[in-house]
């Protein structure tokens, strides 16, 4: 069973706290952390966070900000820029992440916030720009992804003047039921499986940030995100105080 923060917010919008779920599951891994990206169509000409924001606060009408979903990680992220910047989006939700980029290449948006892999190919491509990520540090992989950039040249957000921080947990979790002992065997196989150098080419191809945590440090590691998401989502208006 594989696991994200989308899987907290549906609970938070049910208004559920994730600890509902925690008796049916054992044996709780963080195998990494994915990013989120504020990007823009390279047609337009922002290369910088304010630029855009100045951008979108001028604008006569919104700017369509694609993401996947409504009330989720994308919708969030964008109200926090709204907050941040003073602007205002018009936040279409898609079905997936790649349908938000489809949307942003054909210029029907203006900007999303995807994760590394669901934008890769049309930044590859030259048709998409990133202009921070959502994160307290730059990405850490250096190999250049396209002709002149790599992961580690997009700014963090906050070095770009907005203060918002944001990622998404990358997890494997078990049925209740299992025993002490299936459970101590999968935990040794992933352990085993972030060590090989299969993981590790996938982690920096897929742009996700390194992490293992097991046991009481998972479980602690699942209230903190817990709090966050509860607090993220309470503030945007998701969710009841």
């Amino acid at each position: 069973m594989a696991l994200n923060d989308s899987a907290a917010s549906s609970l938070l919008i049910r208004e559920l706290p994730f600890a509902t779920i925690l008796p049916l599951v054992k044996g709780q891994q963080l195998i990494a952390l994915d990013e989120f990206v504020l990007w823009v169509n390279t047609q337009l000409p922002y290369k910088t966070v304010k630029e855009f924001a100045d951008a979108a606060k001028t604008a006569t009408t919104p700017f369509k900000m694609g993401g996947t979903g409504s009330r989720r990680e994308d919708h969030v992220l964008t109200v926090f820029l709204e907050k941040k910047t003073g602007a205002k989006f018009a936040y279409l939700p898609y079905k997936s992440g790649g349908e938000a980029a489809t949307q942003l290449v054909g210029n029907h948006t203006a900007s999303n916030v995807n994760n590394p892999s669901e934008n890769l190919e049309v930044w590859r491509a030259g048709q998409v720009r990133p202009l921070c990520v959502f994160d307290k540090e730059r990405i850490e992989y250096k190999a250049k992804v396209t002709s002149d950039m790599s992961w580690n040249d997009i700014p963090t957000c906050k070095q770009e003047g907005l203060d918002v921080q944001y990622l998404m947990l990358r997890a494997m979790f078990l049925p209740g039921k299992v025993t002490p002992e299936q459970t101590a065997f999968y935990v040794d196989l992933f352990k085993k499986l972030t060590q090989t150098a299969e993981y590790k080419d996938y982690m920096e191809k897929q742009a996700l940030k390194p992490i293992f945590l097991t046991g009481n440090d998972m479980l602690k590691f699942l209230e903190e995100d817990d709090a966050l998401n509860k607090n993220l989502m309470t503030e945007a208006g998701f969710v009841a105080n």
